[in-house]
């Protein structure tokens, strides 16, 4: 049993290999893709360590037990072990996105509800930034357009996880893409009336530069001056940076920065995000997949999700989830949330095995 997962296990040795070689450490971008490789085949490696182990100890036991009764305990005990280790592995070895394992770029963007929309994108921000602060994530603002009120027509994050973090931000966060609805009474409604509006979200891989061929030809970059707040100097030149993918009519612009070489490689950093996430979606299109549940247009009739203020509820619509927590939730308790989400997504890769 689990005779077919010996190649991982050839494969973290050889990570630990290339791991011990200081000629590895010179290449940043290959030692932290070999790092993160190595740390997500480690919890494999341990699981199948431990099976084979308590595996062994079992079938003692059950030599032991066959000639003396009172070892007839400790076999129902290794039986409960072989039991758990059997499951663990189970679930580390379902099939999974290869990507998992990867940071994640970020993009929310207001909707339906004008001014209301962007509050509430910011929100969201605000929820995804305590979060990552919570599990030791790192977060980077790449770009952003904010409104008068303080919300945010779009903004688009990097999140970054600590080398040897047992969870992928794109893993972890992946199925936030989609449509997130609010219910509240707007800071700009006089008379006390809920209304509903919506805010997108989209979560990307964010992908070394190696892994996505792009072609310079097919780029058409565009320059311009920024616009919004962004201090001194922002505002007076030409760093604004658009670039468009002509073959797919991908657009990305990015000018939260002073320099225009600064706004171009974050361009391009979230262009790569998106064209991964255009082939992942072409490839799962006929497929019941978690990207196809990326919603890429800002309408609350495709909403995966409900955040309903006066009754601090919120909603979860693929799952059936609920609770009467959204204050903790917005200030970053995801946690429940996310495996719940986790648990229904192995629970359909683990059924797509068996059938």
């Amino acid at each position: 049993m689990f005779d077919n997962a010996q190649p991982l296990v050839d494969e973290y040795r050889d990570l630990e290999r290339q791991l011990a070689d200081p000629e590895l450490h010179a290449d940043v971008a290959r030692s932290r893709k070999v790092g993160r490789r190595y740390a997500a085949l480690r919890p494999v490696v341990e699981g199948l360590d431990q099976f084979r182990r308590v595996s062994e100890d079992r079938a003692a036991a059950a030599e032991l037990a066959a000639d003396d009764p009172s070892f007839a305990d400790e076999l129902a005990e290794l039986d409960l072990q072989l039991e758990a280790a059997t499951a663990r592995l189970t679930r580390l070895l379902a099939p999974r996105d290869p990507n998992d394992d990867a940071d994640a770029l970020v993009e929310i963007k207001s909707g339906e509800g004008g001014d209301e929309s962007a509050l509430f994108a910011g929100d969201l921000l605000k929820m995804y930034t305590r979060y990552a602060e919570q599990v030791g994530w790192k977060i980077e603002v790449l770009d952003s357009q904010e409104t008068d009120l303080g919300g945010y027509k779009s903004v688009t994050v990097a999140i970054k996880a600590a080398s040897g973090h047992e969870h992928g931000p794109y893993g972890r966060l992946k199925f936030e893409g989609g449509v997130h609805r609010v219910q509240r009474v707007p800071v700009t409604e006089s008379q006390g009336r809920i209304h509903t509006s919506a805010a997108g979200v989209l979560v990307m891989p964010d992908v070394e530069a190696d892994e996505v061929e792009i072609n310079d030809d097919d780029l058409r970059i565009d320059v311009y001056r920024s616009s919004g707040p962004g201090g001194q100097g922002v505002n007076t030149t030409d760093s604004a940076v658009r670039i468009t993918h002509l073959p797919t009519g991908t657009v990305v612009s990015c000018q939260n920065e002073r320099s225009q070489l600064q706004n171009r490689e974050s361009a391009m950093r979230m262009l790569r995000a998106r064209l991964i996430a255009l082939a992942e979606a072409e490839a799962a299109s006929a497929a019941s997949q978690a990207r196809k549940s990326q919603v890429r247009t800002v309408d609350r009739s495709e909403r995966i999700r409900t955040y309903n203020f006066p009754e601090n509820r919120i909603t979860d619509h693929r799952i059936g989830y609920k609770a009467h927590n959204l204050d903790q939730v917005l200030d970053g308790a995801l946690t429940p949330l996310l495996d719940a989400l986790a648990e229904q997504d192995l629970a359909e890769r683990l059924a797509g095995v068996g059938g």
